[in-house]
This record gives structure tokens, sequence and C-alpha cells, in this order.
């Protein structure tokens, strides 16, 4: 009964509940229709064929990478990690390989997420969203998640049937022993994750399982593997389809040359249920056994065309094609090709897939030059760097001489491994001498700065200047550090300052 009819009639359509709640003056909550569909349990079907073992053997690449990861040595000189990839985050460093990056060079992550924004459209031009069906974490996982329910569970109508029927010993026991498989891939997600942070990761284990491990580990386990928990066993295409802004915006970086998972209406309609003595020749030939929608980890039925939960995993590809094999009819009644191949075909002109074409010779030049880019920044990088900080209180102090002094804080990045000894001069003020805290005796006009390596150097400088060689309030000075052992040089513009 709706709303309005309701209103119209208030004594009807009312209950024993609200007629006590009229009797005792409390007032009774009206009855509104949802505008949401209820939330129903997708229950993935199991197949086999080409897509189906492409993701297995994705997934297997994947975990093995993220797990073995943190495990795989690189030699460094000094006292550096020995670990291929490690975030030192109390250092402030990020090793990967033979790459090292420093806290003032987190642009290199930039121009990473750059490169990987610039991949993916260009993945997504070519064939549609095949990130989110072999290779995103959550697919992965989620895959890893259905392939354990099913082993504990059974197939998809002894799932179905386990979920519908009443709670006993069987139901409950099985329900236990699936969360605790979860729940134990989770951990084992959290710890693999946490272990790129530990620079000996046999030590962070033992750690991890005598309970001597940091507040901010067992942090970053809670939240990752219990992410994952969440994630892959009970939110599953719920992400795909409400909470990944990539599925938003990928219908843009498609045209109709894009290979996409698609159904050929032209060959499958009008469908219908087969029998014996079906004559296709006179029907369409899909069968309306609705295997594709079963199997689908999203419960989209891509006869309807393309929609917003299809992830691109071709496992419909894989059912669909069983079925064809299995009634002797052509496979790829679903299949992935573009919309244009499909047009074409449909009026019996078919055409060679465009591969090359306007926008993927756009995200390959782009891709290309941003590679490059970093690559070149990567090789010639220096790896020293100086930071001046002038003295503020006071600007500046006149000497009993008549000269003027300034104050400045100065730090050396020695970015190489071994210890290195830096010649420090000025330039830009003619007459300028400097006293460096703890390395010079007497006033020197050139100096030389020990650093050791990996280190930051900070020194405590004062620049004297003879008065007369100031003409205003201030002057441009600029100091010059020359690596003594490998010749690389860095210049620093500052400023001197000294009465009006």
């Amino acid at each position: 009964m709706s709303v309005a009819n309701e209103a119209a009639d208030p004594g009807k359509g009312k209950t024993k509940m609200d007629e006590g709640r009229v009797a005792k003056g409390v007032k009774p909550v009206a009855k509104t229709n949802s505008m949401y569909e209820q939330y129903q349990k997708i229950y993935p079907r199991s197949v086999s064929g080409l897509f189906r073992n492409i993701k297995w053997w994705v997934m297997g690449l994947l975990l093995t990478v993220f797990w073995v990861g943190p495990w795989i040595r690189w030699e460094r000189a000094g006292a550096a990690p020995d670990q291929a990839i490690f975030i030192d985050l109390p250092g402030r460093k990020a090793y990967f390989f033979f790459i090292e990056i420093w806290p003032q060079e987190v642009y290199y992550l930039t121009g990473l997420l750059i490169i990987a924004a610039i991949a993916l459209f260009y993945a997504t031009a070519l064939a549609g969203r095949v990130w989110c069906g072999f290779a995103c974490f959550q697919t992965v996982f989620t895959d890893l998640f259905v392939w354990v329910e099913r082993k504990i569970e059974g197939e998809r109508n002894s799932r179905i049937t386990l979920d519908q029927g009443k709670v006993n010993a069987n139901k409950l026991g099985k329900k236990i022993l699936k969360n605790g498989v979860w729940l134990a891939i989770s951990l084992a997600v959290g710890i693999g994750f946490s272990l790129y942070f530990q620079p000996v990761p046999w030590e962070a284990l033992a750690e991890i399982f005598t309970l001597k491990a940091s507040a901010a580990t067992y942090g970053a386990i809670a939240v990752v593997g219990g992410g994952c928990y969440v994630m892959a066993g009970f939110a599953r295409e719920q992400v795909c389809i409400y909470m990944c802004p990539y599925a938003r915006f990928q219908s843009a970086m498609m045209d109709e040359h894009s290979l996409i998972v698609t159904y050929e209406q032209w060959r499958g309609e009008p469908r219908g249920k087969y029998s014996k003595d079906a004559d296709f020749s006179q029907r369409g030939h899909c069968v309306d056994c609705g295997l594709c929608v079963q199997v689908c980890p999203t419960g989209v039925d891509i006869r309807e065309g393309t929609q917003i939960g299809c992830i691109g995993c071709g496992l419909c590809v894989d059912a669909c094609a069983t079925v064809m094999k299995r009634f002797n009819l052509p496979t790829d009644l679903i299949t992935y090709d573009s919309v244009a191949n499909q047009n074409a075909r449909a009026e019996k002109k078919p055409e060679p897939t465009k591969l090359i074409r306007p926008r993927t010779i756009l995200y390959t030049v782009v891709l290309v030059l941003v590679c490059g880019l970093m690559a070149t920044s990567l090789l010639t990088r220096s790896r020293l760097e100086v930071n001046v900080l002038h003295e503020r209180s006071p600007l500046f102090v006149p000497m009993s001489d008549g000269s003027i002094r300034n104050g400045y804080t100065f730090k050396i990045l020695n970015m190489e491994r071994t210890n290195n000894a830096f010649v420090l001069t000025t330039r830009g003020v003619e007459g300028a001498t400097m006293e460096v805290l703890g390395v010079t005796e007497r006033p020197v006009k050139e100096v030389l700065l020990p650093v050791e390596g990996d280190r930051v150097g900070s020194f405590r400088i004062y620049v004297s200047v003879p008065r007369a060689s100031l003409h205003g309030p201030t002057s441009d000075l600029e100091f010059v550090l020359i690596n003594k052992g490998t010749g690389e040089s860095v210049d620093y513009d500052t400023l001197f300052a000294g009465p009006h």
C-alpha cells in the first residue's frame, strides 16, 4: 500500500501494533518504500578455461612477489641495509634494489604514480578493465578467498543451500573453519606488508610472534590484514561497483576499438532454452543457461551490454565457450572484442582490431616521455645537497674591528655511502672570511668540512665582511661547496645582511 493511500484512509492497513501505539498515545511510524535494492550475495561458480588459467597464473605471480619481496637481499656498502626493497621510516629513506630515495626526493614517488596512472590508461584503451579483472589486489585476494570458500563449503549450489539452511553443527563448523583460514591469510598479508619496513625479516618475524614488536607494527598488521579480511571476505564485488573510483571514469579512456568483454547479440538472439529438436538456424545460439551470470564475480549479465560492474575478467567467456562446445556451436558468443568489430561482424564485414590509433599513440608517447624523464633524473641526480639557514636574531653583528658578521646554519647532505671531505669557499662579497665552530681556530677564506657517508653534516658558520665591501642593507653572497674526492660542486645563493 502506498503512503498516499494510507493518508487517504488512516484506519486502513493498521496493524495491532499500530493500534496499540495509538491507544498509548504513541504516533505510529509511517512506512516508506526503500529507494535501494536489497543486497543479494553473489555466489560465483567455478569455471575452467583460458581466462581462468590466466587469472590463476597472475594471482600466483603477484602473491609470490608480495611475500618473497622482503626476503630478497641486495648488498650495499657501509652500514646500509641489505634488503632489496625496504622503506626505512626511522632513517627516512626508501630502497629499491640499486635506487636509494631520500626524503627531499619524494617527487620520484609522484613520478611513479604518474607512470602507473598513464600505464593504467594505456591498458584500458587497449583492453578495457584488464587491470581490474586480473591484477587489482581486490580481485586477487577475492579470488583467493572465494577459492577457500569453495573448498570448504562446496560449489555454488551447496553454498547457497548452506547459507539458507538452519544453523547446525555442520554449518557452524564450516563457517568457523572458513573464517579461520581467511584470518590466517589476512594475518599473513598484514605481516608480509610490515616486513617491508623491517631491515631483518627473520628477526622481525621472531619479534612479532613473541609479542616483542612495536605497537606500530601490530597496528599496521591489524589495519592491512583487517582490511584484506573485510574487503576480500565480505565486501567483494561491492568494492568494485561502489567504492572503486576507477569504475566511474574508466569509460572515458575507452573508445569503440578498445577490447572489452562483449556479447554477440546479433548471433545469440533470440535466445531460448535448449531442446533436442532445436534448429539453431531459426534461432539464436544463446541457450539461456545463465552460466555466464553464475561465474561472474560481480553478478553481471553481460548479455545486457557493457555495465559498470563488469571488471573484464573473462570468466563468462570461458563459461560460454564450454556451453557452445557442448552443443557443437561456434565459440566466442561471449568474447573479448571491440564494439566496432562486433558491429562489423554483425554486418558480415569483419575488420582487423585497431590497436594503433590516436588514443594509444598519445598514451605511448606520454608514457615514454615520463619514463625517460624519470630515468634521466635518476641517472644524473646529484649525490650532494646543501641547505643554508641565515640567522635572524640578530641579522648581523658589528665587530670591534669594524667588520660585519652574519651567522649561518650550513647543512651538507652526503648521499654517498663513503666518508667525504668538502671544500667550502665564498663568492660575491670582497674580503669575506669564515669561522666554523669546532673546525677552524681563526678566520679563513677556505675550509675543509668532513661529512660521514649517508649522513647530514650540520655546521655553524660565521661570515665576516669588511664594512667597506657592503653597499646596502643586503648583499648577495654565494657559498661554493666542492667534493674533494669527486670534484662535484654545489653553489648556494644567500644574502649577507648589514647596516643601512
